[in-house]
């Protein structure tokens, strides 16, 4: 049993120290744990979403063929976990002075995924019996990742709405939900098909992983090239500089 549990943990840990060491100014490790459990919640949440839409029919827990395989994997677990995981990220974050920095989004975002994971890992595991280990390896390669490849994405809009405000890109605030709904609609579209072409659904899920990391680098470089951008940092200033006539306290 302890060894299940390890084998279920261990991925989102291995995951969560890359990104949180990346960090130049690392996040207090007491809030990242929070991220943590907000994700482990963010489970429970998302079933207040799911389990509903099952029992209109939306949806069924056992596709038969490729429309069902696209239904499942975007009613059943894209838009309700994601929809769940951004709640939670936001509770977290929304009053949060240590929010400072717009990697901090990704840090953040991340430890809601892997959360979110992590308690979804250990139900698979236990569910699998005899199983457990080929089914640890094969969510340890594949799904974890594909978790924490949609938490970048989301704590990567989150920082751009919360930090650049009305010069963030048009349609940021829905970048942050619909792009990791896209990406885990899509991953699990491909596991659900996987009965009707075994190969080529194991060729994209290896292609889908390694995009996931690639994702990763060129989001941290596109928020450091932002941060250090003089002509985003001056908009940012402009933005919260008093507009002329405004009354301004008296000095002191």
């Amino acid at each position: 049993m302890l060894v299940r549990l390890i084998a279920a943990i261990a991925p989102a840990l291995i995951l969560m120290w890359y990104v949180y060491h990346k960090d130049i100014h690392p996040e207090p490790a007491k809030l990242v744990v929070k991220g943590f459990g907000y994700g482990a919640l963010a489970t429970f949440l998302s079933m207040v979403i799911s389990v509903p839409l099952m029992a209109m029919g939306v949806f069924t827990n056992d596709p038969t063929n490729l429309v069902e395989s696209i239904k499942v994997s975007f009613f059943g677990a894209a838009i309700p976990e994601e929809t769940a995981k951004l709640v939670m990220l936001w509770l977290l974050l929304r009053n949060c002075s240590e929010f400072d920095e717009r990697y901090d989004g990704i840090v953040y975002g991340a430890a809601v995924g892997l959360g979110f994971a992590t308690l979804e890992n250990l139900e698979y595991l236990l569910a699998a019996g005899a199983d457990w280990y080929s089914v640890s390896v094969s969510r340890a390669l594949f799904a974890v990742p594909g978790h924490f490849c949609f938490a970048v994405v989301m704590g990567y809009y989150y920082s751009q709405a919360h930090f650049l405000r009305s010069y963030a890109p048009k349609g940021t605030k829905l970048k942050m939900w619909l792009y990791p709904v896209l990406l885990h609609g899509t991953y699990d579209s491909i596991v659900f098909a996987s009965g009707l072409n075994s190969v080529i659904s194991g060729l994209c899920s290896i292609v889908l992983v390694v995009f996931c990391f690639k994702l990763f680098s060129f989001t941290r470089e596109r928020i450091h090239k932002e941060v250090n951008d003089p002509d985003i940092l001056a908009k940012i200033l402009r933005d919260s500089a008093p507009e002329p006539g405004d009354n301004l306290p008296d000095e002191q």
